[in-house]
């Protein structure tokens, strides 16, 4: 969704962005990059949060971009021009999705570094680099059929996407630092504490500064569009948007005034404005799905039109029907809907 209430959020930078393959300082020691993505969602922010270890001064590196050459030209213009000679220190990966994960066994390599993240997100790039979990082939093409995305062209092109995952992020690091919920990072004389959030990915961690008024939000808070919330075959029975919301909204408990570094999108000011933008249109989506259903049982593919105003390419497609799946599951499980699977091999949801 484009969010209607932006006017509600302040933007400190204006429309300063950080050139390709250069930096913006936030403030000292924080440093905006930006990374391009072959998608509809073309950006990704990473962060250079200025660092110590062990007596070493350098650098922190928060995300990686995806795993191809045009990005890893931009990272050496950036430790070729704004790493002020040091070395990068360790890589933080916020979750295990392609766009954060991709880069981070080069980096690493190429600094001779520790990857820090959590264990299940860890765990779990490990294993999505080398199958297809929840990103394309048989096994997605078999589920989204179950929720009624069945037209030919469609589930050719899911199954043709056997190696998506792997074609992002095609090696892991071989070990890594666990982050977890409360653990306390100290980077450049500061202390940031790891928000665990889940529902958009399994242990996604956010980083809060209290010091400085910073919270590295990962996807979890995007100022203009709402966090891909999606159910994927490997666990067809989840509730992911109930993990969510109650993720985001635990964010209420950081000061109002706190600026927020996301991944998509600018830096802004209105943190509990936007966790409550993003609750409200969870609730609308919520309240849209159990009238559709109440008037006829319906599966995930035909909620597609209502939940989403525009054209779908597949890629979109995708992550909307996870996210029309996730929002039925929440009502059924909740106990709002009822699930059937029909004759057809299609489930669907009525009202109770």
């Amino acid at each position: 969704m484009a969010n209607p209430r932006e006017s509600e959020l302040s933007y400190p930078m204006g429309d300063a962005l950080p050139a390709p393959g250069g930096v913006l300082e936030l403030q000292p020691g924080v440093r905006w990059l930006r990374m391009d993505l072959p998608f509809a969602l073309d950006h990704i922010n990473l962060w250079l949060l200025r660092d110590e270890i062990d007596g070493q001064a350098g650098w922190s590196i928060v995300d990686s971009g995806i795993h191809n050459d045009a990005t890893k030209a931009l990272w050496e213009q950036v430790f070729a021009a704004h790493l002020d000679g040091l070395p990068v220190l360790r890589v933080i990966v916020t979750h295990f999705h392609p766009d954060h994960m991709g880069l981070a066994a080069w980096l690493t390599e190429r600094w001779q570094c520790r990857l820090h993240m959590s264990a299940t997100d860890y765990n779990l790039a490990r294993l999505a680099s080398g199958s297809t979990v929840g990103m394309g082939g048989e096994l997605a093409a078999n589920f989204f059929a179950s929720h009624g995305l069945t037209d030919p062209d469609s589930q050719a092109k899911i199954r043709a996407r056997s190696s998506y995952y792997p074609s992002m992020v095609p090696a892991v690091p071989s070990s890594y630092r666990r982050l977890m919920e409360g653990q306390v990072l100290r980077i450049g004389g500061h202390d940031w504490r790891c928000i665990a959030g889940y529902g958009h990915a399994p242990e996604h961690i956010s980083l809060h500064s209290a010091s400085q008024g910073l919270l590295i939000s990962g996807d979890m808070v995007l100022p203009r569009i709402s966090t891909n919330v999606s159910v994927v075959d490997v666990e067809p029975e989840a509730d992911p948007l109930s993990l969510y919301l109650d993720s985001v909204k635990r964010m209420l408990s950081l000061p109002a005034e706190t600026l927020v570094l996301p991944s998509h999108g600018k830096p802004f000011r209105g943190l509990h404005a936007r966790v409550d933008q993003l609750l409200e249109h969870h609730d609308e989506r919520l309240a849209e799905v159990l009238q559709a259903c109440t008037a006829k049982p319906c599966h995930a593919a035909e909620l597609l039109e209502l939940m989403f105003k525009r054209k779908l390419d597949l890629h979109q497609t995708t992550f909307a029907m996870g996210e029309s799946v996730a929002h039925l599951n929440a009502l059924w499980l909740a106990g709002r809907l009822r699930r059937s699977l029909d004759e057809d091999g299609v489930y669907r949801f009525s009202a109770v």
